[in-house]
């Protein structure tokens, strides 16, 4: 998981961080990569080009405060990414506000570590579940952690096949469902593909390639993924009266069902 963290004060910036990466999750098949910013405009200006799994936003930071960065970002055409508001604001009203604004949760400083950590893990947690805590369904795609394996159907009716994966082309493909419809950066998938890969934009081309091959990416079975210029990739749903397999965007935000 990608996060942007948007905090001024480095004592805060740091433990954080150190929250998210560290207590977030408790297994190493999550792991968790936190991105740093100490203004509204320089998050702002990353988003142009960048994606990430989730926010985090500081109200009160230079320049471009937290709550008018989500009002922007609330108005951008890809604006699904969950947001977490911090303030040292306590009163109903502010977080009205926040909530109103588009916040999928607000949170009062200092923030208790361990709360902060599962209020994001509800945030981010399946609607649906496969039944097993290492899968995530996306559709009639199944992707299986403990294996680095992704299970689909070739052909409408046909048995479902597993595909096996390398570690570094799993994880990209997870990234791209989960983002279903929204464009995925170049950095976050390099990031997402960790250290057996090459971190070069050809590397990068070619493992793409050979997920569009593997996944059967295509027309045919309801997804299209091509490239953004000047970002990275995205995969989503095209209209085609191909097999039911397609996965589903879920709440709204893009983030698919997970286990």
């Amino acid at each position: 998981m990608r996060i942007a963290v948007l905090e001024d004060e480095p004592t805060q910036m740091s433990h954080l961080v150190d929250t998210l990466e560290n207590r977030l999750f408790n297994n190493a098949d999550e792991p968790v990569s936190c991105v740093p910013f100490h203004s509204g405009e320089a998050l702002r200006s990353a988003l142009r080009t960048e994606s990430f799994d989730l926010l985090v936003l500081d109200w009160n930071v230079p320049d471009l405060d937290g709550f008018q960065l989500l009002a922007w970002l609330r108005k951008q055409r890809e604006s699904t990414v969950p947001v977490v508001m911090l303030s040292a604001r306590n009163s109903e009203r502010d977080a009205v506000c926040a909530l109103d604004a588009g916040a999928d949760d607000y949170i009062v400083k200092p923030f208790r570590p361990l709360e902060l950590a599962a209020r994001i893990r509800r945030l981010v947690a399946p609607a649906q579940s496969t039944g097993k805590g290492v899968q995530e369904r996306f559709g009639d795609w199944v992707f299986d952690r403990s294996v680095s394996s992704v299970q689909f159907h070739v052909v409408a009716g046909e048995r479902a096949r597993w595909v096996s994966l390398s570690n570094s082309e799993f994880h990209m493909a997870l990234a791209l469902f989960r983002n279903l419809g929204r464009a995925v950066s170049r950095t976050h998938l390099l990031d997402r593909a960790g250290r057996d890969s090459e971190p070069s934009n050809r590397a990068l081309d070619s493992q793409i390639y050979r997920l569009r091959t593997k996944l059967r990416l295509n027309v045919e079975n309801g997804l299209r993924l091509h490239t953004v210029y000047g970002q990275g990739y995205r995969l989503e749903l095209c209209a085609h009266d191909g097999p039911a397999a397609a996965p589903q965007a879920q709440r709204a935000a893009g983030m698919a069902s997970a286990v």
